[in-house]
């Protein structure tokens, strides 16, 4: 996969978080630091701490925000492809 790719899904996923406007405290520190792990992925960081972040927020997020799950489960499958 290339980092422009990447780059795209972390602009769309930035976007998405401008959005949320419900999510408590613990929710928003974890969707930022699952922007910032994928920032850091393009330079080439700790996957493994990235990876569960996602899966953790993918869970936390399915039934109150389906449209950012959506997009972080995309995240996931693209990262999982790309053998990440």
């Amino acid at each position: 996969m290339e980092n422009k790719e990447l780059e795209k899904l972390l602009e769309k996923l930035h976007a998405e978080l401008e959005k949320v406007d419900s999510v408590d405290e613990e929710g928003m520190q974890l969707l930022r630091g699952i922007e910032q792990d994928i920032n850091e992925l393009l330079n080439q960081t700790d996957r493994d701490t990235m990876l569960g972040r996602l899966r953790e927020a993918i869970q936390q997020f399915e039934v109150s925000h389906p449209t950012l799950t959506a997009m972080l489960s995309e995240i996931s499958s693209i990262l999982n492809i790309a053998g990440i």
